[in-house]
């Protein structure tokens, strides 16, 4: 009889190219367990704690270390050493008192300090919405939560101010939308994917061209040096409303 489960390896050939590993010195890593993030899109909680942060010098270690509850991740003891943490997750040691926020980076994705006020949040785009029982709305983010907005009126739900790919931020505390930021000319945003991965700057241009799909849309980018970049609006992920409410390093 076969084994049941799900693989705990991976080869290391082709694991992500942003994942902390040296290639060749061993065949196998740690392959990350379903979840919010897919494979390609995240980091496992084990390469973190062992091989970013170095807590833990083996992997025995470090599965000890998170099944005792000492890693927190998005405000909740996570015990499970394979989990996928991905963009915007953040990490907290209380031990340590030090937090960390997965942001895009040139490579792929990396972890990044914050401070005690910006571990109690998370920002989360809003990849689709719909319509459900009652007329409420479903907001479909991200990192696979499900948020419901809930109208008075069915057929005028004034509720309903939220489009996709517009930011909510979530407050781990009772895990209510705490501000809503809209992608528009004059936002802060940061670029997730393509070429120009890693950086972030303030919304200064959006093209619109009839019949053609939002996402595609092109945005262009200003940075803080004066440099302008254009990507695709699927790439673009809100950090704010006139300001970034998250730490940033600059990277253009």
């Amino acid at each position: 009889m076969g084994r049941k489960g799900g693989k705990r390896h991976l080869k290391r050939k082709p694991a992500p190219e942003f994942w902390p590993i040296h290639r060749k010195e061993a065949v196998f890593t740690v392959r990350p367990k379903p979840g919010p993030h897919p494979i390609s899109r995240c980091i496992p909680l084990t390469l973190i704690v062992r091989d970013i942060l170095g807590i833990a010098k083996t992997g025995r270690e470090t599965k000890k270390i998170i099944s005792q509850g000492k890693i927190w991740v998005d405000g909740k003891i996570q015990k499970e050493d394979l989990f996928p943490t991905g963009l915007m997750d953040v990490i907290s040691i209380p031990d340590t008192e030090k937090s960390y926020r997965v942001l895009p980076s040139q490579k792929g994705l990396n972890i990044y300090p914050v401070g005690k006020e910006e571990a109690g949040f998370k920002l989360c785009r809003i990849e689709n919405k719909t319509t459900v029982k009652h007329g409420h709305i479903q907001l479909n983010l991200h990192d696979g939560r499900n948020m419901l907005i809930r109208v008075k009126d069915a057929n005028h739900p004034e509720e309903d101010v939220f489009q996709t790919l517009d930011t909510l931020k979530i407050n781990f505390s009772n895990q209510e939308i705490t501000g809503h930021f809209k992608l528009s000319e004059g936002a802060p945003a940061i670029i997730i994917d393509g070429k120009n991965r890693g950086k972030f700057g303030k919304i200064v241009a959006i093209e619109k061209r009839p019949g053609q799909k939002r996402r595609n849309t092109l945005v262009t980018i200003e940075g803080s040096s004066g440099n302008r970049f254009q990507t695709s609006m699927d790439y673009i992920f809100v950090i704010g409303d006139k300001e970034p409410h998250i730490s940033l390093t600059e990277a253009d």
